[in-house]
């Protein structure tokens, strides 16, 4: 693609980086066929090759974007399934990270729009205010009839109670001969919604030689806020994390930081980046995003420690668009599963976004419920008794349209190895259990597997054994 910045544009580094981007794209059009807003309205602005225009004459005007490119850009659900297909690399991860801070920057927006946006920016990311608004959407869900659209949605959205806080800061010693030293992103929402996965993970990861760190000062990772275009925020939160785990990692040496939250492993893979122009954190935020690990990534299935018996639950897996398409992790977590005696079962339409997208289900509830639905009702016809999927976002979309019990990957994994029966399924009929040989061979139900990834994983050097 042709662009035309004046040097000026080009003098200022985000520009410059677009400009690269923008022309890298050659208009094949493979993105259309995978895009879900595409897909759904058939709109050629709501395709990837449709918004790479609009985000080109938006950048190149240098001025106030207009109304109708702002609604197409913040339609898009960054799911990247677009940069899985794109037969030439165009990086629209970061083209759209770059729209949305200069729309957020150049762009007064409705009062009502802006309100929405600000709560859902400060509330989400602070476990304490998430509790609070919580609880209060609650005591409005009888009068949400009386609401506005989005804020309808957004009170529909809040869960019925949130579980018992567990703080899981300190020191957690590995089981045996310590193999690893890592820190464990805690995050904000799932800190507030489902803190379980973090405490399975603890459970998992110790129980196989890892010993488990997580600073206290460790919270946000800042992906919620950038992906809204708040990138100033994003940094802000961010940098409290990333200072806290290089405080460790020079202290008492870190082999990993590990994420169980697939939207928020991405960003701190590219912390890099969002420091680039940060000479205080810029090489400190460079180290972290080197050594940060996907939970799956840091096991091997063969040397899963498990006992002679297993429960051959058949489990949809749900590929979160943030682990196969932005971190290109797809074989680990089903090998994983496998190993662990589990019928993996994948899900037709698997590239496909769920509508969850960070607080795309909160602004955008309309497209979010069409593939909240849509998703649901592949995953059910899969016949599975339970899904599983590697990010929190994920499972309390799917939550809204399915009623068959939702685990995290690493729930699975840690009631496989020794952990206790999750919460989740404490109501299901379970298989019988049988001799692990006999749970690890496939059978018909079973769809046939992906191809590996060329890494196993999305990282150099992924397993720790």
């Amino acid at each position: 693609m042709q662009t035309a910045f004046t040097a000026a544009q080009l003098a200022e580094p985000e520009i410059a980086a677009a400009d690269g981007i923008l022309r890298t794209c050659v208009h094949y059009g493979f993105c259309t066929a995978v895009c879900p807003t595409y897909v759904l309205t058939r709109d050629e602005n709501e395709a990837p090759r449709g918004r790479i225009d609009l985000i080109r004459a938006m950048l190149e005007a240098d001025g106030r974007p207009d109304a109708k490119t702002v609604g197409h850009i913040d339609s898009c659900l960054s799911c990247n399934a677009c940069m899985t297909t794109c037969a030439v690399d165009v990086d629209y991860l970061h083209l759209a990270d770059i729209a949305r801070a200069y729309i957020e920057e150049n762009y007064r927006r409705p009062l009502a729009d802006r309100l929405l946006r600000r709560l859902v920016a400060r509330t989400v990311t602070d476990p304490a205010r998430f509790a609070r608004m919580t609880r209060l959407a609650r005591l409005a869900r009888p009068f949400r009839g009386l609401l506005p659209g989005r804020l309808r949605a957004l009170v529909g959205l809040a869960p019925a109670a949130l579980p018992r806080a567990q703080d899981l800061s300190g020191v957690h010693p590995a089981e045996g001969a310590r193999r690893m030293r890592v820190a464990l992103l805690q995050g904000c929402v799932q800190q507030a919604l489902a803190p379980d996965i973090n405490a399975a993970t603890v459970r998992l990861l110790t129980r196989h030689g890892v010993e488990v760190v997580a600073p206290p000062e460790a919270g946000c990772c800042g992906a919620f806020t950038l992906h809204m275009g708040k990138a100033d925020m994003a940094r802000a939160a961010a940098a409290r994390t990333v200072d806290a785990w290089h405080a460790e990692l020079e202290a008492g040496g870190l082999d990993a930081v590990v994420v169980n939250a697939s939207g928020c492993g991405t960003v701190v893979k590219d912390y890099g980046r969002l420091f680039a122009g940060d000479p205080a954190r810029r090489d400190k935020a460079a180290a972290i995003a080197a050594i940060a690990r996907d939970v799956t990534e840091l096991l091997a299935p063969e040397d899963l420690r498990l006992p002679e018996t297993a429960v051959p639950l058949a489990v949809a897996y749900h590929d979160a668009c943030s682990l196969q398409h932005a971190q290109k992790i797809r074989s680990r977590p089903r090998a994983l599963l496998r190993a662990a005696g589990f019928e993996v079962r994948d899900v037709p339409e698997g590239h496909f976004c769920c509508g969850s997208a960070g607080a795309y289900n909160m602004l955008q509830p309309e497209m979010a419920e069409a593939l909240g639905r849509r998703k649901a009702a592949h995953i059910e016809s899969t016949g599975a008794a339970a899904v599983a999927a590697g990010n929190l976002g994920c499972l309390a979309q799917l939550g809204r349209f399915t009623g068959l019990p939702l685990l995290h990957t690493v729930d699975l994994l840690d009631w496989a190895t020794g952990g206790p029966l999750p919460e989740a399924l404490r109501e299901v009929a379970l298989p019988e259990p049988v001799a692990r040989k006999q749970a690890a061979a496939p059978t018909g139900a079973q769809s046939t597997p992906p191809p590996p990834d060329a890494s196993s994983g999305g990282s150099p050097g992924a397993a720790i054994w």
